[in-house]
């Protein structure tokens, strides 16, 4: 099987990023709690952030080094899938509101590296 080139999953990082921010502008934790699709839909995108993650660290460990709590963002992802009965919506609406705008700004900067406007 052919390896993705590592743009690849920073692309997919960040299209997750850009879902999770849409699904949840103005709502507020209580809204987030309620409402079981978004929180279904926020779960998966974390899920692919994670796997994505997981991919680049394989193929290029290095880049991976420059997204801040990278291992802790895979351990995110394994928590939503395995441990989904303990996860905590709380603690999911945290990481939207101090995490994902740290991660995205990190990938649109590494996309950016990888791939200057010409």
């Amino acid at each position: 099987m052919q390896q993705r080139d590592p743009r690849a999953y920073l692309y997919d990082i960040s299209v997750a990023c850009a879902r999770i921010a849409e699904f949840t502008a103005g709502q507020s934790l209580a809204d987030y709690i309620s409402n079981a699709m978004i929180r279904s839909a926020v779960e998966r995108q974390f899920e692919i952030i994670g796997e994505a993650l997981n991919h680049l660290k394989q193929s290029d460990p290095v880049l991976t080094g420059r997204i801040t709590d990278a291992s802790r963002i895979i351990m995110f992802r394994n928590r939503l899938i395995h441990g989904y009965a303990t996860v905590s919506d709380e603690v999911v609406w945290g990481v939207i509101e101090v995490g994902l705008p740290v991660l995205t700004r990190e990938v649109a900067s590494l996309l950016w590296e990888q791939w200057p406007a010409e």
